[in-house]
């Protein structure tokens, strides 16, 4: 009998075709959980317009989506823990899925919010347990390329949406906008067939042969019998309760990761929902201001996986601080009104360093904690991020309705990454010591 570490194993393998597959699928999940998420900005002005919406009530109107996704993030990222992270992704797919349908089909504001709000909770729940089975099944050498490389189809479902806006939302209305969300349902039976569960769940629940299958896929060269015992770092005697978060040194990191958390997601939600509307107030053209919204998406993508590889290279904390500082600069300088090629770059670099450092923050999270507490750790942080998220187009509605000069609003903007950069800095000079001295393994 063999006793085999699947982490050990899986850090001194090659990167192979199934690992490959889990990257795909969970990035074709957030694929459509971006799409969910910024269709609502795309159809904003459209809202505002055919059901005579103040600007503090179209913020409040995108507030609950965003509520949704707070709440989906602290109660199924810790029910994943314990249910598994397959059975967390499939309840949380479900939700969004389907919710976002029937928003298509809503006639008043308060039909609009019930239906957004639903769809919240599920897309608040899929990011913390994508993260964590991604996290998984990649080695630690490429643990931080492969979460951005899977969370920038979040970006690239933004993108769809932007275009989609363009093209659909001028000829037949918002509302098609939200039916698109039967094709993912269609599929889902298809990619629940495929995604594997988390090896270091079913080792822990003591399914030993489970984890064996899903092993030899992930190394067919690994000769597996019977007798051989899988075993995985922290999968048995850890605690899964919250004060886990705060043990072992880790107070100072957990709170300013969720400081970051909050005014990361706070400039995200900010400028998806707000962007498109400002623009067009300032001048631009609709289809002008759908393209910068493209922008800001596809910049998300660029900046999650170039920030992948150089947080492998030269750790997570400094590259983050760095993207953060580019952001509060690209943000004010969009105020200026520039013209139109240089507003795209801003807008570019701004999605880089704002929607591509959420995706960071993520890999952040997922290896500060150990396996028992990380779908927790991660719905933690997810859930206070959504704070921030729900703050950022409700600020943004009362702040547009004060009418202040342009280039003001954006230098306020541009406030909040400024505070995520001290905070990762804080964060990168605790991380430091702690790993200095590390953790005893729970046995």
């Amino acid at each position: 009998m063999r006793k085999i570490d699947v982490t050990d194993h899986i850090d001194k393998i090659p990167f192979g075709r199934f690992q490959w597959m889990v990257v795909a699928l969970c990035a074709l999940l957030l694929i459509v959980d971006g799409y969910d998420v910024f269709v609502a900005g795309t159809v904003l002005p459209r809202l505002i317009q055919e059901w005579g919406l103040t600007k503090p009530e179209a913020g409040a109107l995108q507030a609950w989506a965003l509520f949704g996704m707070m709440f989906g993030a602290l109660i199924l990222g810790p029910l994943a823990d314990r249910v598994g992270r397959k059975k967390g992704i499939a309840i949380s797919f479900l939700l969004f899925t389907v919710s976002t349908l029937f928003t298509g089909f809503a006639e008043t504001p308060a039909q609009f919010k019930v239906f957004r709000f639903i769809a919240g909770l599920g897309c608040g729940g899929l990011m913390p347990n994508a993260v964590a089975l991604m996290n998984e099944y990649a080695p630690k050498r490429l643990r931080s390329t492969m979460v951005a490389l899977m969370f920038s189809g979040y970006s690239v479902g933004g993108m769809v949406a932007a275009i989609l806006g363009i093209w659909v939302i001028p000829v037949h209305g918002w509302q098609p906008m939200f039916f698109v969300a039967i094709l993912p349902l269609i599929a889902l039976p298809v990619i629940l067939w495929k995604l594997p569960e988390s090896l270091g769940f079913l080792i822990r629940e003591g399914h030993q042969d489970k984890a064996r299958a899903i092993l030899a896929k992930v190394d067919p060269s690994l000769d597996l019998r019977a007798a051989d015992e899988l075993s995985y770092h922290e999968a048995k005697g850890g605690s899964t309760s919250m004060a886990e978060l705060f043990r072992n040194r880790r107070l100072l990191p957990t709170a300013m990761l969720w400081v970051s958390f909050f005014c990361c997601l706070l400039l995200v939600y900010l400028l998806s929902s707000w962007l498109p509307k400002v623009l067009q107030e300032a001048g631009y053209a609709e289809r002008a201001s759908l393209l910068n919204l493209f922008g800001l998406n596809f910049g998300g993508m660029a900046g999650a996986i170039l920030g992948g590889r150089l947080g492998d290279r030269f750790g997570l904390p400094k590259v983050v601080v760095g993207f953060f500082i580019a952001a509060a600069a690209s943000i004010a300088l969009i105020g200026s009104t520039p013209p139109d090629l240089v507003l795209f770059a801003l807008v570019f670099v701004a999605g880089a360093t704002t929607i591509g450092t959420q995706i960071l923050l993520y890999a952040s999270v997922a290896q500060l904690y150990p396996l028992s507490v990380r779908s927790t750790g991660l719905g933690w942080a997810s859930g206070v991020g959504r704070i921030g998220a729900i703050v950022g187009p409700t600020f943004g509605g009362l702040l547009l309705a004060q009418q202040y000069p342009l280039q003001q609003n954006f230098l306020l903007f541009a406030i909040p990454a400024v505070v995520c950069a001290i905070a990762m800095m804080v964060f990168g000079l605790a991380t430091s010591r702690q790993n200095a001295t590390p953790e005893p393994v729970a046995t």
